[in-house]
């Protein structure tokens, strides 16, 4: 049964009326697993959230200079490159896209001109995203989630392409991220796909918004000097840690693939 309550049943209605013998419930898992991001909007207004993350066998995501280029092989990024094609939306934070200059477009055969982008989605609480980033000029749409409004950098940004929208600032004065998610089901993004430093990733799985992880695992060391995945606040009982569930592992050229579910707390 379609999970949208503007359909849901009426095709079924429809043949039945017709004299049609209609069956429901086949496959229902199979079903669900095929659609998790659109059921997941349908039920809770908000997309799937799957978060891309690309470190060395030690768990590091940069060194400590915060150069990541490249952690992982070739195989791996044209992988990742389908993640992206996949997903409605890409979302990153100010400190990432100031880091790296990204253009986060999916980059596959035969060129970017022939694929459908995503959305690209930076959250800037404070406008600090200069008009001449490569995200602006690359194909697909750009939108700048802040929570502040300095009318000279948002008119410099919409006359670069991009659409600014002010969102609610949490207690710790960056933008709400339950408000972003609300915003982008609004917008009818059924899969976003995080592509950011630990302190977005951490704030995502600190407030249990983090659904997904796809992991590239690349065979070499960093040393615990280098950035990890997730800035989080320190554990003090070991009943506070996040586990996940892993669904698959696979090897992407020499790296390996880990595909992860968070439990929710509590969960078992």
């Amino acid at each position: 049964t379609d999970p949208n309550p503007l359909v849901c049943g009426g095709g079924a209605a429809a043949l039945r009326e017709a004299g049609v013998e209609v069956r429901e419930g086949l496959m229902a898992e199979a079903a669900l697993e095929l659609n998790r991001g659109f059921v997941k909007r349908m039920k809770h207004g908000r997309p799937l959230v799957r978060s891309k993350l690309a470190v060395s066998l030690d768990g590091r995501m940069a060194l400590a200079n915060g150069h990541s280029q490249w952690i992982t092989s070739a195989a791996a990024r044209t992988d990742g490159h389908r993640l992206r094609a996949q997903s409605s939306a890409i979302l990153s934070g100010i400190g990432t896209v100031l880091a790296d200059d990204p253009s986060f477009t999916v980059r596959l055969a035969p060129g970017p001109e022939s694929w459908r982008q995503p959305l690209r989605v930076v959250l800037d609480t404070r406008l600090r995203l200069p008009a001449t980033a490569r995200l602006l000029g690359s194909p697909g749409e750009a939108l700048v989630l802040a929570a502040t409004d300095p009318a000279r950098s948002r008119a410099a940004l919409e006359e670069a392409g991009a659409r600014v929208e002010m969102l609610p600032h949490a207690t710790d004065g960056h933008v709400d991220l339950e408000r972003v998610l609300e915003r982008l089901g609004e917008l009818q993004m059924n899969e976003l796909l995080v592509e950011a430093g630990p302190r977005l990733n951490g704030a995502l799985l600190a407030a249990g918004l983090i659904d997904e992880m796809v992991i590239y695992l690349a065979p070499h060391l960093l040393g615990d000097a280098a950035r990890g995945m997730f800035t989080l606040q320190p554990l003090q009982d070991m009943a506070e840690r996040v586990e996940v569930d892993i669904r698959d592992l696979r090897a992407v050229g020499q790296d390996w693939r880990i595909d992860a579910r968070v439990r929710a707390r509590g969960e078992s």
